[in-house]
């Protein structure tokens, strides 16, 4: 059923104060918000057939109404406008990219933490390879005579470290050595090629100096399977405990629980979920996962380049400013792509502050 002008302005009202302030909306007030020339009887009528469609819901008998996913959903397809950041939000997103490291994991974990602060919602952002990846380097530093740090670069620019304690003593000359075999027999080699040449390693390595490999080998294996499998960064899962949806200590710490768990939510929101577009929002019960079907989630896809793609987004509750979000999200994974792509970010050409 097409709703009218009137009750689309109404479940409009209704949404963005919901937004606003978290509490369930009546008559009197959006007689008032919509700027409606009619009495409150006729908007209560209006409320119970947005109500009896399915676009509103009333939590108690006495209460005002509040939004249902299906009204969410109407709201984010036709009525929200598209919001234009200001000059100062553009200038703090411009200024925390232009902090690009070196690793690839420390910017994407960077924008995830930026997009936490600029929402007031949990973030998260991930990688995900469209191809195999390889290892393009090894470097081993000694720290003292019973342990090292071990450097491994992928061939997409991705470096990890770790350090290795050893209960025997080891000698620079041992492990500009072992840093050798490493790049002469590991390197160019995808995941699943690691092990066979290990294991050809073994007939040929004397005892100590093997187990060093292997020690190391493996550390490349476990920095190539989080890359190739989607490693998930998440920022700001406390935030949730700010909206009042989630005062339920035990509906938070569930909701928060789920959030650490990576490789449930690099699933949950894998890249394909975007199905090509660049910018998503699931409402309640679209999310696949069990433990986000009373969240919205909004995200917004970026080019890393070389083959690669990213997804940044956040989590909260229905009553999410979604345009605002979206705007946010939208113009951080532009920055991103552009970041990762060439030199320059976008000028920012947002419409005056208000």
């Amino acid at each position: 059923m097409e709703l009218t002008p009137r009750k689309k302005k109404i479940l409009r009202a209704v949404v963005e104060s919901y937004i606003q302030t978290a509490e369930p909306v009546g008559s009197k007030a959006l007689a008032q918000l919509a700027g409606l020339k009619v009495s409150s009887a006729t908007i209560r009528n209006e409320l119970a057939d947005l109500t009896e469609l399915g676009y509103l819901e009333q939590p108690h008998t006495s209460a005002g109404r509040v939004p249902s996913p299906q009204g969410y959903r109407l709201y984010v397809n036709e009525l929200m406008e598209e919001q234009r950041l200001s000059l100062e939000e553009t200038k703090q997103i411009n200024e925390a990219l232009h902090l690009k490291m070196r690793e690839l994991d420390k910017v994407i974990d960077q924008a995830g933490r930026m997009v936490s602060q600029l929402t007031n919602y949990p973030a998260f952002a991930l990688a995900e390879g469209a191809r195999r990846l390889t290892v393009k380097r090894f470097d081993l530093i000694l720290v003292d005579s019973a342990s090292f740090i071990a450097v491994v670069m992928t061939d997409s620019s991705v470096v990890k470290n770790k350090l290795f304690r050893l209960p025997a003593g080891l000698s620079e000359p041992q492990l500009q050595l072992l840093t050798t075999l490493l790049n002469t027999a590991f390197v160019g080699k995808t995941l699943d090629q690691l092990t066979p040449e290990l294991m050809r390693m073994a007939e040929h390595a004397a005892g100590n100096s093997y187990g060093l490999i292997s020690l190391v080998v493996s550390f490349a294996m476990e920095v190539l399977d989080g890359l190739e499998n989607g490693a998930v960064y998440t920022a700001g899962t406390s935030h949730i405990l700010d909206h009042p949806e989630y005062q339920d200590v035990g509906k938070a710490q569930k909701l928060m629980s789920y959030l650490s768990e990576d490789r449930a939510l690099a699933q949950a929101l894998a890249l394909p979920a975007l199905n090509g577009d660049d910018t998503k929002i699931l409402i309640g019960p679209e999310n696949v996962a069990d433990e986000l079907k009373d969240t919205s989630v909004v995200l917004a896809s970026y080019d890393i380049g070389d083959g690669m793609k990213g997804v940044i987004g956040v989590v909260g509750p229905t009553r999410m400013d979604y345009a605002k979000v979206a705007a946010k999200l939208s113009y951080v994974a532009d920055g991103l792509s552009k970041l990762f792509g060439q030199p320059e970010l976008p000028p920012g050409t947002p419409e005056k502050e208000e």
